[in-house]
């Protein structure tokens, strides 16, 4: 979550694969929490993975409380659970896993590409292995 967009992902209904779903412009906060209110309303997740932009020294810096201080907005609005995630090299993995997949950023925007690798991981870390070997 920046400053000037947000990016959000969806995962499948059996929570094994995340995608990026749409990219919101933040212009103001309360029409950003009706922007997520709806989208809520149509998907019904079960609940909200945040990208918590903790430093690369592992401390909570200005943006992160940025981030907790408007996951606290839409937790007053929405009865979802919140569950923050470490967000760190989030951006550069989805940079990655687009070039690796031929897609450029024209086509999936940075911002919901990341949002899909924060999702997934916190699938993967959440979701027992579906088979074992």
């Amino acid at each position: 979550m920046g400053d000037k967009w947000i990016g959000v992902a969806l995962s499948d209904p059996l929570r094994i694969l995340a995608s990026p779903l749409v990219i919101l412009r933040r212009d103001d906060d309360g029409k950003t929490v009706e922007n997520i209110e709806a989208l809520v309303k149509t998907h019904q997740p079960d609940l909200l993975v945040v990208g918590l932009p903790v430093s690369l020294n592992g401390t909570i810096g200005p943006q992160a409380e940025k981030v907790k201080a408007f996951s606290g907005l839409l937790s007053q609005s929405l009865d979802t659970e919140i569950v923050f995630r470490d967000e760190r090299f989030s951006t550069d993995e989805a940079r990655r896993k687009m070039n690796d997949s031929g897609k450029n950023n024209k086509t999936v925007r940075d911002d919901a590409a990341a949002a899909a690798v924060i999702l997934q991981d916190y699938l993967d870390e959440t979701n027992p292995p579906c088979f074992q070997p």
